[in-house]
């Protein structure tokens, strides 16, 4: 592995572990020529299935963009980036486990859908926003409604949502 300071190809691995869920190796390493210390990780490279769009296109399913989308719905939460990254994870290992060579993109903005519930509801129904293009604040009433009937098994510590769009008394 070349050294990210120096360029050196003679690094040494300090120590391994496993990260995530267990489907990634944390190498820490050292440069034998400059003494810095830096962080690999190691996964296996898959074949996913292609995601196919609305419009028809199909895209290779890109794991960031993923990811950076789940972000955006939880920017200003506290939900910690392990717990995003395992989500992730776990969407992965479902597209992985349907053996389809293309899925739907409705599909993966479901399964996003189903992790950002779990995770953070007010992520979930930002998601959601956008996702199911809501068109009014009835939109936004009818979904909160909706998972205030069917929450989440796990349920978070996590800021009522009616009580923030209740006006105060």
């Amino acid at each position: 592995m070349r050294c990210p300071f120096c360029g050196a190809q003679d690094t040494k691995v300090v120590d391994s572990r496993l990260a995530g869920e267990g489907d990634q190796v944390r190498r820490r390493r050292k440069c034998e020529l400059c003494g810095e210390r830096f962080t690999t990780y190691e996964t296996v490279e898959l074949n996913l299935p292609r995601i196919v769009k609305r419009d028809g296109s199909r895209v290779p399913f890109d794991a960031h963009k993923l990811r950076a989308g789940m972000m955006r719905a939880l920017e200003k939460r506290s939900v910690s980036t392990e717990h995003v990254d395992k989500a992730v994870a776990r969407i992965q290992r479902s597209l992985m486990s349907s053996g389809e060579s293309e899925i739907p993109a409705l599909r993966v903005g479901e399964l996003v859908m189903d992790e950002l519930r779990q995770l953070d509801q007010v992520a979930y129904v930002r998601f959601a926003s956008v996702y199911r293009h809501f068109e009014d604040v009835a939109a936004f009433r009818e979904e909160i409604e909706r998972l205030e009937r069917h929450p989440p098994e796990a349920r978070r510590q996590q800021l009522d949502l009616l009580e923030d769009l209740e006006p105060d008394d």
